[in-house]
């Protein structure tokens, strides 16, 4: 039996779709943890190109089981849309193949009027919110106003929580924001409509993973987002609303036993960033785009640019030691190779002061990049399947991350398909 997690070092975005859907080859379950339909997890494979909200990124495999556990936001409409998306690309999925927690909660339609609402009320201040109701429904879970999956199976006491919902809803909706209020025949109508599609999914899925457990099957958290959105650890308040540590994989799975025997850190060969928030090692004009363009660094789930930059060593070692990583991943280096001098993010200066340590997130502003370079390879690097295929300058590259980080890399992805990924032994 093993137990592993797939975790961001970073802001998101750093590929951990493409090595969950790589490495789900020797796992027998897999399980989302946290998170709702706010980020997408690109996948690659012989069924064609996608891009995951909801679903586990090992959907593909045949033969493993995927789990939404407790601790996901289950946006019921969004998860039956994206399942319709899939299996009309050939992926057959079935009960028993996916499997929802009945202790996950519902993200209402409200939580995503409330999330887009408060956003445009902040106008200037924005968090960056994909609108998708993740603050929201995160907030109501924490307050108990909100409705588990397994609630479906009995209607009359779900129509009596809604209707009390409602009430209490309806006071922000009309009041704060001067909303139209929601109603009951309008939440039923969404519910009938999507819950019993989804139904057939939902169990006791902790009940499911204690028996896996105990019979030796080996077990993948995938975690969304990355350390520095996570809301305890990240760069606060421009974070997500639940935890995308993989300490956290215990509870929001619904397997509270487990123990992690291995948490693999996923980081882009370079930073990139969806959002608002700091992001020291931002680039700008034509640089940016031009690594924008040879990466494709548009946001899965909202089609927004994402802001790149050279890798940021600070952050990265920091989100190595907040994941806990025992070893990396590094996904996208054969984007770099159009560079003839890679740019790395060594040191924070803040105050005049150069600094290895990642900041409190009140002095993130103010902290400026140092900038030092590396000789680039200027070759097509997507055919290496061995560390030995790798140019030396891309070898040098690699390695001086692992020296500033203090974790190594056990992938190194060359291109998005499943096979163009180098395991060192």
């Amino acid at each position: 039996m093993s137990n592993c997690a797939i975790v961001g070092i970073n802001w998101g975005d750093e590929g951990k779709g493409r090595m969950v859907d790589l490495l789900t080859e020797r796992f027998d379950v897999v399980v989302r943890y946290q998170g709702g339909g706010n980020a997408g997890h690109t996948v690659v494979n012989e069924f064609g190109k996608f891009a995951l909200h909801l679903l586990p990124s090992g959907i593909f495999r045949s033969g493993v089981v995927n789990i939404l556990g407790n601790g996901v936001a289950l946006d019921l409409e969004n998860l039956w849309n994206e399942i319709e998306t899939v299996s009309a690309q050939g992926v057959a999925i079935t009960p028993d193949k996916l499997k929802i927690s009945e202790r996950a909660c519902l993200l209402l339609p409200w939580h995503r009027d409330l999330d887009g609402l408060e956003e445009d009320r902040l106008k200037g201040k924005k968090y960056g919110s994909t609108r998708q109701g993740i603050a929201p429904f995160y907030s109501d879970k924490f307050q108990k106003k909100s409705v588990m999956a397994g609630e479906l199976f009995y209607p009359e006491r779900l129509r009596a929580h809604l209707q009390d919902l409602i009430e209490w809803k309806n006071l922000t909706l009309t009041g704060v924001y001067g909303a139209p209020p929601a109603t009951l025949e309008q939440l039923l109508d969404w519910v009938t409509t999507y819950g019993e599609k989804l139904k057939p999914y939902i169990c006791d899925t902790s009940r499911y993973l204690r028996t896996a457990q105990s019979s030796g099957k080996n077990i993948l958290f995938e975690a969304q987002l990355g350390a520095l959105r996570d809301l305890d650890f990240g760069i606060h308040p421009y974070t997500t609303s639940s935890n995308a540590v993989a300490a956290y994989a215990p509870v929001g799975s619904g397997l509270t036993s487990a123990k992690l025997d291995e948490v693999i850190g996923v980081v882009k060969a370079y930073s990139t960033c969806v959002g608002e928030g700091p992001f020291v090692c931002e680039w700008f004009g034509g640089d940016a785009q031009r690594l924008r363009d040879a990466g494709g660094e548009y946001g899965a789930k909202t089609g927004r640019p994402r802001r790149v930059g050279p890798i940021d060593l600070v952050a990265t070692r920091y989100g190595v030691e907040t994941q806990a990583a025992t070893s990396l991943a590094l996904t996208k280096l054969d984007v770099l190779s159009y560079m003839e001098k890679i740019p790395l993010c060594t040191h924070y200066r803040i105050d005049g002061k150069l600094t290895e340590e990642f900041p409190f997130p009140a002095l993130l502003d103010a902290a400026e990049p140092v900038i030092e370079y590396m000789d680039g390879w200027q070759c097509d690097i997507s055919a290496a399947r061995r560390w030995e295929e790798l140019p030396e300058a891309a070898q040098r590259y690699i390695l001086r991350i692992e020296e500033a980080v203090g974790c190594r890399f056990a992938y190194i992805s060359v291109g998005a398909a499943r096979d163009e990924c180098i395991v060192r032994a």
